[in-house]
């Protein structure tokens, strides 16, 4: 019966986790380039009271054996890199890409950090920077005397410049993409960093090698369905609250076997 009381309590302890995940997609539905978690279980260790395969007698074995489970862990938390829907802005400094990469973005470490969210600025050096003021690497310098900004689908930057007629190339945005994108840290600030799990960086030229292109006046919105998160949010409440049940029914069954009188 204790048995009961623990691994009921690893079960509300696994939705509450889930619930927690749930909430941060819900959070960041309108955070561009969010990608959504999904939380991924495990069963606990089991008891075998009786192993299957044993002999039963001398010409027979036992078809099943009896094991009881111990409840369920949170094993992971995995990002899901679908593409979010895109919306247009008219902003020469949107971008979104379509298909697999990331940004890379300078931190102020030094240390190079990757992002699928395109909402650039211009810094006051003319720099191309992410919403915190770090610059997007490689650097590119607008000039000052620019009149119109353009970005191809390969990621070539060119400008317009007063008293030109034809526009000047002033670089070009490389991605970078992951064997296994959902092994990246997250940091917060729509930014990730490379870890063993999800390999090195990748980095070459958008629409080559398994890149995606630009597309420069869009961004990529949050992939985060708001139905479906309310569907998993009231299964997990559900299956807490019947958790819960389990823990009152056991709690019952204690009190009735301490009343037991000879």
């Amino acid at each position: 019966m204790i048995r009961t009381l623990w691994t009921a309590a690893s079960g509300m302890k696994t939705q509450a986790a889930n619930i927690d995940i749930i909430s941060n997609n819900l959070a960041n539905v309108n955070t561009g380039g969010f990608k959504r978690s999904r939380a991924d279980f495990q069963d606990l260790l089991y008891e075998s009271l009786r192993q299957a395969g044993t002999s039963s007698s001398e010409n027979s074995d036992v078809p099943t054996g009896i094991q009881i489970g111990h409840g369920s862990r949170l094993v992971s938390s995995q990002k899901i890199f679908t593409q979010g829907d895109f919306q247009q802005t008219k902003n020469e400094l949107d971008i979104a890409i379509e298909g697999d990469g990331f940004f890379q973005i300078i931190q102020p470490s030094g240390d190079i950090a990757y992002t699928r969210d395109g909402a650039f600025k211009m810094d006051a050096n003319g720099r191309i920077v992410n919403a915190d003021g770090f610059v997007l690497e490689p650097e590119i310098t607008i000039p000052t005397d620019s009149i119109s900004l353009s970005i191809g689908i390969d990621g070539t930057v060119s400008v317009l410049q007063a008293g030109s007629s034809a526009p000047t190339d002033i670089g070009t945005i490389t991605l970078a993409r992951f064997i296994n994108p959902a092994g990246l840290h997250s940091i917060g600030r729509n930014l990730h960093l490379p870890t063993n799990a999800s390999g090195d960086a990748i980095v070459g030229t958008a629409g080559q090698d398994g890149l995606g292109t630009l597309a420069q006046g869009f961004l990529e919105m949050s992939n985060v369905s708001v139905v479906d998160e309310m569907v998993k949010m009231i299964s997990a409440q559900r299956a807490y609250e019947i958790n819960s049940k389990t823990i009152q029914a056991a709690d019952e069954m204690l009190q009735q076997a301490n009343s037991v009188k000879r």
